[in-house]
């Protein structure tokens, strides 16, 4: 017998359940695996991270009952405040394991790059938004956009966060793609991004550059450099289609798999749950960017539409840049797997994306509504 619609609040009614029944299943399998990681107890990452969980999704809710204009509105201030931390960051951040990423500001600290892949989505979506029809094939349409994503690029860097600067260039360039750039003007400041890429590499520090090159042959240095590529995958193979079993892992247990709670917590998961486990999550978060991008196939305004776009897109690169690296697919560039990796600060990230992809769901259907 179903429950008559008047018995529950129109709040509730509202909200999408289906996208939170998913985001907490996520989330939920990655406190199991962090309390295996963990040898059995929920602290030190569990239970942080649990309560990081709902404080976020909290707020990710709360975001969704803002309307979509606030969020056009804030874009360009908000790139404007991000990108003047990131300078700060060079002449004031803390240091902290030989990086210069973070503002502490006493009460807390901020990583403005963090918060720069979702702004730089939310700029040039309300550029391209506003950009009129006619200049859309013009240069007028790329250098600007091009120098946003450039500066924020470069600062990054700097930093330095190889992995970071990527992310926020990927977003950057995914708004550009689907705004309706010229394809002949996309190849040509492609060609002018390859050009720079001697400059970026001198740039980049030798243990970036060193990750790179064992990326492309880790087995010369096993127990060196290529030792978290090697340990990855030997968790992720000795797995097997079913697992090793709950708190049975070898590789993190033993200590074999360094950053087995952050940015190898794959593997660790991959060799207890196996193939299993990792079909769950990869199609979990498959389920995920389906909702997003039909959120922004549905948007009602062109902003919505690019904005939802670029956020499942970074989301997706979170996913995929840090799949790829446990794989020994891609180099070790330091990205989390968002809501399983232990950290705040990738989950922030990726629950505020959430929170504006449900504003511009909640958006169209009011719209939908008014008009039905």
């Amino acid at each position: 017998m179903s429950a008559q619609p008047g018995i529950i609040p129109a709040q509730l009614r509202g909200l999408p359940w289906r996208v939170l029944f998913l985001i907490m299943a996520i989330g939920g399998f990655g406190l199991v695996v962090l309390y295996s990681a963990a040898g059995g107890h929920l602290s030190p990452w569990a239970s942080s991270q649990g309560a990081k969980f709902v404080v976020f999704l909290g707020m990710a809710l709360v975001m969704s009952r803002v309307p979509v204009q606030f969020w056009k509105d804030i874009a360009w201030p908000s790139f404007a405040v991000i990108l003047i931390m990131l300078v700060a960051v060079e002449l004031l951040g803390a240091v902290s394991g030989g990086s210069r990423r973070w503002l502490d500001t006493g009460i807390i600290r901020l990583q403005p790059s963090e918060l720069m892949k979702l702004t730089i989505v939310l700029a040039l979506a309300k550029f391209y938004d506003q950009l009129p029809a006619g200049e859309i094939r013009g240069w007028n349409a790329l250098w600007p956009s091009g120098l946003a994503i450039l500066i924020p690029f470069g600062l990054v860097l700097t930093q330095p966060d190889l992995g970071t600067a990527t992310m926020i260039a990927a977003g950057g360039v995914v708004i550009v793609f689907l705004s309706g750039v010229p394809m002949r003007l996309f190849a040509a400041a492609g060609g002018l991004f390859a050009g720079a890429l001697p400059i970026v590499w001198a740039l980049m520090h030798d243990y970036q550059r060193n990750r790179v090159l064992i990326f492309l042959n880790p087995e010369s240095d096993p127990l060196g450099t290529g030792y978290h590529i090697t340990q990855s995958k030997i968790a992720i193979g000795s797995g097997g289609v079913l697992g090793k079993g709950l708190l049975q892992g070898t590789q993190s247990h033993l200590n074999y798999l360094p950053e087995g709670h952050t940015d190898f917590v794959f593997a660790t998961m991959a060799e207890e749950w196996g193939l299993i486990g990792g079909v769950f999550i990869i199609g979990a978060f498959l389920l995920l960017f389906r909702w997003g991008m039909r959120v922004a196939s549905r948007a009602p305004s062109r902003f919505g539409q690019l904005t939802a776009a670029g956020l499942t897109a970074t989301i997706f690169f979170y996913v995929a840049i840090n799949l790829m690296m446990v794989m020994g697919l891609a180099p070790v560039v330091g990205i989390p797997l968002p809501l399983v990796s232990f950290g705040g600060t990738a989950m922030l990230t990726v629950m505020l994306c959430i929170g504006i992809l449900m504003s511009i769901e909640r958006d169209g259907g009011l719209r939908r509504n008014r008009f039905d």
